[in-house]
């Protein structure tokens, strides 16, 4: 609450772009200003001021260059023009405009000479937060002081007449409810526009004011007798803060800002939301996986309302990039930014304070070394002394106090954050030292990432755990008759590498290459080749290493590195296991760090199904397939599954996809033993809810490739045995429901 200003300022803009409640959501730029004095105590209203945006883009001598230098504004007082305006002058820009409005503004109250306090009014918040803040802060241009706060006449006349949304609220539907007559010619009615993105002539403009100002006018009058003391706020600039993970954030105040530079801060997030009332503490920055950044923020805003308008500035530019804008929980907001150490909070309670990050820090750095590193050496003046001393530096450790490498340092203005930045990547100890400028928001991401429980999710187990426990390989054991190709062009297929290997092909096992797949099923560049004898394999690794493979598919090609190794390491990689090249040829070999570089996330120890249900029952099974209905049709349970590492080993799980992957999913994939009917040992597997078309047939090949069977196996459908001898696996033609054997 305020006291009663002297004057208010009637004030209305309009931009090359969108008007209405779309005003500013376009990035357009302004092209009309219009403003209307209203005395207050003595319920007068002065002339309507228009100012003009016109940037001359004729070519000028630079005689005239140095002319518009001294004198940028053409001003023609009292001149006829079309809009119905007392006063019009026209701008060469956005930054003479606002210096020339607040020139004219101030005169013409001081020669009022009834009061000295001065306040803008407007319809609405646009013409203040999306028009004259953004454009200002995108060109970094400082704008008045009287632009920092304003009244919402839609606000004000909700005090006498509840309405239920703001948005709907405009100036005739204010006129009307006061019954007041409108001076004017027809006009443009926002309420009937077809098209929101309409661009506003110059007259319309001119009579929104007149209109407000008459409005205004009335509300001060009897019977109302309004008094304007509820002020709307600008922020100034950002405040830092921080956020505890017990705070409750409302869900309509948060923002996900996507596609920022890496190197922005909660600053330039600040400066994207310009005119906006950011919270304290309310720009957090998300970090990857490896602790960068990852190009999004979070932002907490005062209000849903700020929010709301934050969402219209989706795909606004941050220099040459676009941010992408969308709604946000306070769950999310609290992950990223809320913290629950007593040692952070303390640390970050300074209040105005430059936090730079450390990374890459010797584990045995000490208090001392880093106020040390940060000291002048010799024969430099500049300084960056550390606010605090020893009690602005904060390391950052694993919940056992082992040291992480990283830390976080305070400075008590920009100049010392700036001079400490200039020692990026120099030497500490034996190491070279990285060094960003922070949030506090990252300082709580980072502290919460090393002290809890690992923020990488767990992926899902491969179905590989689902088929029977026979060997899909051949027995373990210190046998290289294998070969690994490492270095593969992307688009090779087999083809290309059976090309590669030339005369070595007929040394190749049946179904002897395997290539190894990432997560997102892609191919990662290495594959497995099957050896007849180990012999072969080494004779294949000293003719074709390094030599370049050419690609059908693409016009790439690369040179390929080929080692020889044993079906254990060949199996490691497969179901999950990376091996370490430093180690190939060691032949004893174990899980704590001579055969394997585990990657930095766990993976389960097994994969198990539910009880399935059956499709139909028993009797009927029997009656409509009396040899193998009821086998198929009712599903046996499965026991859990098997455990890809011994239980005493840890678990790991590696970036290659586990192969074969069948293309199938809990609910629509069963195994079921093998009837006693069938001659061989082996198991069936059910794959409902196949496609008709060809690909499906396609998928259905690709994932059973790589599991050998014997001639005397088949495939049968549902409906009866198909065929009994299939060396290429040729015969499956349209299925809906195939049972494999």
């Amino acid at each position: 609450m305020t006291a009663q200003v002297d004057y208010l300022v009637v004030f209305f803009t309009a931009t090359s772009g969108a008007s209405g409640e779309l005003l500013g959501s376009d990035e357009k730029e302004l092209v009309q200003l219009v403003w209307q004095l209203v005395d207050v105590k003595n319920k007068q209203l002065g002339k309507v001021n228009e100012i003009l945006i016109k940037p001359d883009l004729s070519e000028l001598t630079e005689k005239k260059q140095e002319e518009e230098e001294e004198d940028v504004v053409e001003e023609s007082v009292e001149e006829e023009n079309g809009s119905g305006a007392d006063n019009v002058s026209t701008a060469s820009s956005f930054e003479t405009a606002l210096n020339l409005f607040h020139l004219e503004l101030s005169n013409e109250v001081n020669s009022a000479g009834a009061g000295t306090s001065v306040c803008l009014c407007t319809d609405g918040q646009l013409h203040i937060r999306q028009v004259i803040h953004p454009e200002a802060a995108s060109k970094n241009i400082l704008v008045p002081d009287c632009f920092y706060s304003f009244f919402d006449l839609r606000k004000e006349f909700k005090m006498h007449f509840p309405s239920p949304d703001l948005k709907a609220l405009n100036v005739h539907i204010m006129a009307e409810s006061l019954s007041m007559p409108v001076d004017v010619p027809p006009m443009w009615d926002p309420s009937s526009t077809l098209d929101p993105s309409a661009i506003l002539t110059a007259e319309i403009a001119v009579q929104q004011v007149q209109i407000m100002g008459s409005i205004v006018m009335a509300l001060l009058s009897e019977p109302y007798s309004h008094t304007f003391t509820n002020q709307e706020r600008v922020s100034e600039k950002f405040e830092n803060g921080t956020c505890s993970k017990m705070e409750k954030v409302c869900d309509n105040s948060v923002i996900r800002a996507r596609g920022l530079p890496w190197q922005s801060s909660d600053q330039d997030i600040a400066r994207f939301f310009r005119g906006l009332n950011i919270a304290k503490g309310g720009a957090a920055l998300c970090l990857n996986a490896q602790g960068r950044r990852n190009g999004e923020a979070l932002v907490r805003f005062d209000s849903e309302e700020h929010r709301d308008l934050a969402l219209q500035r989706h795909k606004h530019h941050m220099g040459n990039r676009y941010i992408e804008v969308y709604k946000a929980s306070g769950e999310d907001f609290l992950k990223i930014a809320g913290g629950t150490s007593n040692e952070v909070a303390t640390f970050l309670s300074r209040e105005d304070q430059i936090i730079v990050r450390m990374r890459g820090l010797p584990f045995i750095a000490t208090h001392e070394q880093v106020l040390a590193f940060f000291s002048p050496g010799d024969g430099l003046k500049e300084t960056c002394p550390v606010s605090g001393g020893v009690d602005g530096i904060l390391f950052v450790r694993y919940p056992d106090g082992r040291p992480t490498g990283d830390a976080f340092v305070l400075f008590a203005c920009e100049e010392h954050a700036q001079c400490a930045l200039r020692k990026h990547k120099e030497i500490l100890g034996r190491r070279y030292i990285e060094l960003f400028k922070s949030t506090a928001a990252e300082v709580q991401q980072v502290l919460n990432r090393y002290s809890s429980a690992p923020l990488i999710a767990v992926a899902p187990a491969p179905l590989v755990s689902m088929l029977p426990t026979v060997s899909l390989l051949p027995p373990p054991g210190g046998l290289r008759d294998c070969l690994r190709l490492r270095g593969l062009p992307y688009t090779a297929s087999i083809e290309d590498i059976l090309t590669f290997l030339g005369e070595f092909t007929q040394d190749i096992r049946p179904h002897g290459v395997h290539m190894v797949l990432n997560q997102q099923g892609r191919p990662s560049g290495d594959c497995f080749i099957q050896m007849t004898s180990a012999e072969r394999a080494i004779h294949a690794s000293q003719r074709l290493h390094k030599h370049v493979m050419s690609s059908q598919r693409g016009a790439n090609s690369r040179y390929v590195e080929v080692f020889p190794c044993s079906a254990e390491e060949m199996g490691l990689v497969l179901m999950g296991g990376s091996l370490s090249h430093t180690h190939t040829h060691t032949h004893t070999r174990n899980r704590s760090g001579t055969g394997l570089s585990p990657p930095p996330c766990l993976s389960p120890p097994s994969y198990s199904f539910g009880h399935a249900q059956p499709v139909m029952s028993s009797e009927a099974a029997a009656a409509l397939y009396p040899q193998i209905g009821q086998m198929l049709l009712a599903p046996r349970p499965l026991h859990p599954g098997h455990a890809y590492y011994p239980a005493s080993a840890q678990l790991y799980m590696n970036y290659a996809a586990y192969y074969p992957s069948p293309p199938g999913s809990p609910t629509a994939l069963g195994f079921f033993p093998t009837p006693s009917s069938l001659s061989s040992q082996g198991g069936l597997m059910r794959m409902p809810a196949l496609t008709y078309n060809s690909n499906g047939v396609k998928d259905l090949i690709n994932a059973v490739q790589g599991y050998q069977y014997t001639p005397e196996e088949a495939l049968m459908h549902a409906h009866g045995a198909m065929h009994a001898h299939d060396p290429t696996g040729t015969l499956l033609t349209q299925p809906k429901e195939w049972v494999c054997i």
